[in-house]
């Protein structure tokens, strides 16, 4: 059932503007410079907190004499997976450009990963691509595609080809029958770039099974472009998908299964084409004014209205699915990225706005609650000014809901790259910072954080640098962030 504008607006003035239009009670996250607080004064700071119960995050990171990870006291890491050194367990390289990654509870104890790698283009413009595992592989021409790697305490027990042969493979989403579903940044058709079949899908593969993962096959019916993250909501069997597009911005998308449809390990696959409804999202605010894009809310708690609209050609045959809608039909925003279920509902992030957008902005992150049918912005980040501090924070990507509270979020912005968190209670902290420097002491050059994700028993965080491809497993003493 969608939520009118009416039933909107009615229920806005019902609760009132400061509990369902701006209540700072929802908001999760903030950042110093960030364009707007909540109601009832500034963002409290890392320094306002020092007289709280709880030091706020972890304490400053300490620099890393092997020149990698810097983490504050008492925290550590090791190096899962390492493009050039560590191999599968047919010999070959692990694939470069590690990105969206999920961890499931290994069978016999431990922790298995399924890891994205965001090659795009032909193999032969990449000297570590996901080798074509026969069996395996969708299109011999492309060069992404996923790995499994199975760790135990904290190290590489054995890394394997999930599916090979896609392309840009970015982000994606654990799912709760326990696979992964990964999505192709790119709407590539056979005959481009390489490729001998068309491009832009999401594929599921299975942590487990290696014989699920034979012959890729693209679910069509959750549409094709430049896919970023997945979630599914197991309660309804509704699935979110995000774009990172422009010219113009991309759209947050909802996949409603064909009735009679039961999800789990392998069901993906049975579907038609052009099973169930795939819609794009529309906002609108507390008065019903419609909203076109999502760098205009300028105001942490922020809630909009939901309204869901048809995609009408999901394979784009002819036209790309963003430019299917005119101005008014929908709304947009620009690098829609991240993804992780929780509390519920969706969080996702708009990594950041410019020029092509009304309003700009450094990071955004929205939840969306499917029981209300409404979409509240969580985390701002301002136009970052100093992209060489540790506690200023710019483009989220990836992120992934903490079993500590708040949620942590990978960087990819200027300067320095961190894993950053969030507290309960509207702050952010510091986890980690990169510092393999791939420039000069000159100019120096940081690549970003991926695929944040818990260990099934918390005690591991596990997170990739993209380039050249590294995964880390990092420990130390996690506890609640919890209020000041």
């Amino acid at each position: 059932m969608s939520l009118s504008r009416r039933d909107f607006v009615n229920r806005s003035t019902l609760l009132g503007a400061g509990v369902l239009i701006a209540g700072s009670a929802e908001v999760l996250a903030t950042a110093p410079g960030a364009i707007a607080a909540p109601a009832g004064g500034e963002a409290p700071t890392a320094e306002a907190a020092q007289g709280a119960r709880t030091a706020l995050g972890y304490g400053p990171l300490v620099d890393d004499p092997k020149g990698l990870l810097a983490l504050p006291r008492g925290f550590s890491y090791q190096v899962v997976t390492r493009t050039g050194e560590t191999t599968l367990e047919t010999g070959e390289s692990t694939p470069s450009n590690h990105d969206g990654t999920a961890a499931f509870a290994g069978r016999h104890g431990g922790t298995v990963l399924v890891v994205n790698h965001e090659l795009k283009g032909p193999r032969a413009n990449w000297p570590y691509p996901v080798p074509l595992l026969d069996g395996h592989v969708y299109d011999p021409g492309a060069a992404g595609g996923c790995t499994v790697v199975e760790v135990r305490r904290g190290r590489k027990a054995v890394e394997r080809v999930g599916i090979a042969g896609t392309s840009t493979n970015c982000a994606g989403g654990r799912t709760p029958w326990d696979t992964w579903l990964t999505g192709e940044e790119t709407e590539d058709k056979a005959g481009q770039n390489g490729m001998t079949k068309d491009h832009g899908y999401v594929f599921e593969v299975d942590p487990y099974d290696q014989d699920a993962n034979r012959d890729p096959k693209p679910v069509k019916a959750f549409g094709r472009y430049a896919h970023e993250a997945v979630v599914a909501d197991e309660r309804r069997g509704q699935v979110y998908l995000t774009e990172d597009a422009s010219n113009p911005n991309g759209l947050l998308f909802r996949w409603t299964p064909p009735a009679g449809f039961r999800h789990g390990k392998g069901k993906l696959r049975t579907l038609a084409d052009d099973a169930g409804v795939l819609e794009a999202f529309k906002c609108f605010d507390s008065h019903g004014a419609f909203v076109d894009d999502l760098s205009r809310a300028t105001r942490i708690g922020t809630t909009y209205g939901v309204d869901w609209v048809k995609v009408p050609d999901r394979d784009a045959r002819t036209v790309s699915v963003r430019k299917q809608f005119k101005d008014g039909e929908i709304t947009r925003a620009r690098k829609l990225e991240g993804m992780w279920w929780g509390d519920n509902g969706v969080y996702f992030v708009s990594s950041y706005a410019r020029s092509e957008s009304p309003v700009q902005h450094d990071g955004q992150v929205w939840f969306y609650s499917p029981s209300r049918r409404t979409l509240t912005l969580k985390v701002l980040l301002g136009v970052n000014d100093d992209v060489w501090s540790d506690r200023n924070y710019d483009g989220p990507d990836n992120i992934t809901v903490s079993p500590y509270g708040g949620l942590v979020i990978a960087e990819d912005g200027e300067g320095i790259q961190h894993l950053f968190g969030t507290t309960d209670d509207g702050r952010t902290y510091a986890i980690a910072r990169n510092e393999l420097n791939l420039g000069t002491a000159e100019e120096p050059e940081y690549s970003e954080f991926t695929g944040v994700t818990f260990s099934a028993d918390g005690h591991t965080l596990f997170a990739n640098i993209q380039t050249p491809g590294i995964m880390l497993a990092i420990t130390g003493p996690w506890h609640r962030c919890v209020r000041g």
